[in-house]
């Protein structure tokens, strides 16, 4: 019998992501302080805080492996996150327009029993079409993507804001690298591929 999967994660998004693997898993509220500290770079930032989640969740479980994740994006070398409004969404749409932008995703896997931990940081290239103010507007009054980094999403009309997309895994752009994920679970003994 393998290990419980536990996310340590309230995002929809995350859920959808996790549950393309077809396997069990739990979910719980890992209720972490997500301020970015000074001088922290954007990768220490995300595997910082995603390890926090990961053990912030183990506390609420006898057992499993608890994945914990993270993601902000960085446009012109500022740290930026979810937006939460329409105001602050238009301004990161407008700094994106044009730019390449560097998503970083920080996941970590927590084996409550050994208290082993896993952490990483995988990153991803978004090259933004230039955007008018117009489809900024049209774009954020159709999806309202207030709660995802970056102020899109791209599994919906938000990919139509891009030239193209650079990464190894298109799911990290969602907020969970499931190829690095199913490395780190191989390596706790958890094959995703045996699993029934």
């Amino acid at each position: 019998m393998s290990a419980p999967i536990i996310l340590a994660s309230t995002s929809q998004y995350r859920k959808q992501i996790l549950a393309k693997l077809d396997l069990p898993f739990s979910c719980c509220d890992p209720r972490v302080d997500e301020t970015h500290l000074a001088d922290e770079s954007p990768e220490e930032l995300v595997v910082r805080l995603a390890e926090a989640k990961a053990k912030a969740g183990a506390l609420q479980y006898p057992q499993g492996l608890v994945i914990g994740s993270d993601q902000v994006a960085v446009i012109d070398g500022k740290i930026i996150g979810k937006p939460l409004n329409h105001e602050t969404a238009v301004k990161q749409l407008t700094a994106s327009s044009g730019k390449v932008i560097t998503f970083y995703t920080g996941i970590s896997l927590h084996n409550i029993t050994s208290g082993h931990n896993d952490s990483r940081c995988e990153t991803f290239k978004v090259h933004f079409r230039h955007l008018s103010p117009q489809q900024i507007e049209h774009y954020l009054s159709r999806e309202q993507p207030y709660y995802c980094a970056g102020s899109f999403m791209c599994e919906g009309l938000g990919i139509a804001l891009f030239e193209r997309l650079e990464g190894k895994d298109p799911n990290t752009l969602i907020g969970l690298p499931l190829i690095t994920l199913t490395e780190m679970l191989a390596k706790q003994g958890y094959d995703v591929l045996a699993q029934k």
